[in-house]
């Protein structure tokens, strides 16, 4: 994937359930060539990995998350752009997510560090998805006094998969709403795209 592809589908890969002109994709990707971006999305389109709805006298595109090819795609993209970042601890992380007790699992960051607006006392808050035969309050226990001796100090939150996509289905706020809003996703993308891909199944537009 060359890297103006790459910025064309990090657009959708932010917010997955939500359809984009190609207006809107050439604005937010920064783009100054409109034959470049229309081209991307027809291409895109034509592999799968986006899928076009018109809309009116304009088509939107959204992200095909029913296609593995697209969960894959949008999984690389997204920690991609995670692991670029400069203010992340990786480390840190890195040390914590070696020591997760199960093999299936998706490591997010939220809150400031996610959104840039973190400050040296801020904690990083990460959000581990476990798969269903792993107990939260097991996995949780075992990291605690990891993430309690970082620096900066690591505020955990650990859901099954079934209790995320639950979260997001829900009518009122809550955090894994707040999650899905502003992350920056490190490990396991592609099975959280997998979740998303569910939760838009049953409703969910964000």
């Amino acid at each position: 994937m060359l890297k103006k592809e790459y910025e064309i589908l990090l657009q959708f890969v932010k917010m997955p359930w939500k359809g984009l002109t190609f207006r809107e994709v050439k604005k937010l990707s920064r783009k100054k060539s409109e034959s470049y971006v229309y081209n991307s999305l027809k291409k895109f389109a034509r592999s799968g990995v986006l899928k076009e709805e018109k809309a009116g006298n304009t088509i939107l595109y959204h992200l095909n998350l029913k296609s593995l090819k697209a969960q894959a795609y949008a999984g690389f993209v997204s920690e991609y752009a995670a692991w670029k970042e400069k203010h992340i601890p990786y480390k840190n992380l890195e040390n914590l997510a070696a020591k997760i007790p199960t093999s299936f699992f998706t490591f997010i960051i939220t809150g400031s560090y996610a959104k840039k607006t973190q400050r040296k006392d801020s904690d990083i808050d990460a959000v581990l998805i476990i798969d269903e035969s792993a107990e939260p309050k097991k996995v949780y226990a075992e990291l605690s006094h990891y993430c309690e001796l970082s620096i900066p100090q690591i505020h955990l939150y650990v859901f099954r998969k079934s209790e995320f996509l639950s979260m997001l289905l829900e009518k009122k706020p809550n955090y894994g709403k707040e999650t899905v809003k502003n992350n920056l996703l490190l490990f396991g993308a592609e099975n959280y795209y997998q979740i998303i891909s569910g939760a838009i199944e049953n409703g969910f537009n964000g």
